[in-house]
């Protein structure tokens, strides 16, 4: 990428287009927890670049940040959610309401406050029913899962794969508390993930802030969350990779992400993005939807 900005220095450019008009030292240093040192020395750099000037970023600054900007968003939402029976038994997973809201809204939202408009949507279990999605989000375009339930979540990103540059990839029925997490720019691949003690769940084991291992269960690791980013770079390589991996044996029931950061991690370079555990609730079984809205505790007694 020609004139790529340093890890710094996007950062910092990041932090005045997302800040505009009014860029605060202070908000930079909380977000980015860099210091101020290195918020000074990266805002000296971008005024010679003519990237910011009198506290603001430019038109040139914002081109320099376009490479990096999230351009669209993916949606993987078509399994069944076993686990959630018996409301997933006429209603697909992502479009449960807790507390009235369904749960696919609130990434949806969060995308669209990211200036994030080409959303896409893989459905396959009751597909019919993500139609009532356009009547708030009329921009959403659907990509059809025969394979739904022949394969595992592969199959999905297999239809997507020409569509992973610049792109966001979401589970669809995570529950999201805090929508900054979805940035509008982002300096590479990544994945979110918490930082955890002890985990029982999927987490990664991190080297200098990239993911070098996948795992179930662990000490000291991050739990994953499912929500990635994927670079122009990496997208291109993944849209390769995942038909590869697919068509190998056995890759009918490989999780997508396995692709990236186990059969072929050798090709990429992906960093954890850290979250908090109330930034997202993953709600895995019908006596956890209970207890976030008790409202469905009439409904398990139909």
């Amino acid at each position: 990428m020609e004139g790529k900005l340093s890890k710094n220095n996007f950062e910092i450019l990041a932090e005045f287009a997302l800040q505009n008009p009014s860029f605060s030292v202070r908000r930079a240093e909380e977000r980015t927890s860099r210091s101020v040192e290195e918020i000074a020395r990266a805002v000296s750099e971008l005024t010679e670049r003519g990237y910011v000037a009198d506290g603001e970023i430019t038109e040139a600054g914002l081109e320099a940040l376009e490479p990096y900007r999230a351009k669209r968003a993916i949606f993987l939402a078509a399994g069944f959610g076993s686990r959630m029976v018996p409301v997933t038994l006429d209603t697909p997973k992502p479009l449960v309401r807790v507390n009235g809201k369904r749960i696919i809204d609130g990434l949806i939202d969060a995308c669209l406050g990211a200036g994030i408009e080409e959303i896409y949507i893989i459905r396959g279990y009751l597909g019919e029913r993500f139609d009532e999605l356009l009547e708030k989000y009329p921009m959403i375009k659907f990509i059809e899962n025969p394979l739904y339930d022949k394969a595992n979540n592969i199959s999905s990103a297999l239809l997507a794969r020409e569509l992973l540059q610049n792109a966001y990839v979401f589970e669809a029925d995570l529950l999201l508390a805090n929508p900054e997490i979805v940035t509008k720019y982002h300096c590479g691949s990544d994945f979110l993930a918490i930082p955890m003690d002890k985990t029982d769940d999927w987490c990664f084991e991190v080297e200098d802030g990239f993911i070098v291992k996948e795992k179930v269960g662990g000490e000291n690791c991050w739990q994953m969350v499912g929500i990635s980013y994927w670079s122009v770079e990496d997208g291109a390589k993944l849209c390769e990779d995942i038909a590869r991996a697919y068509e190998s044996e056995g890759g009918h029931d490989r999780y997508w992400e396995q692709v990236p950061l186990v059969f072929f991690k050798d090709r990429y370079k992906v960093a954890v993005r850290e979250c908090r555990a109330e930034d997202i609730v993953e709600i895995d079984t019908f006596d956890e939807l209970c207890q976030l809205d008790p409202s469905y505790k009439e409904y398990g007694k139909k």
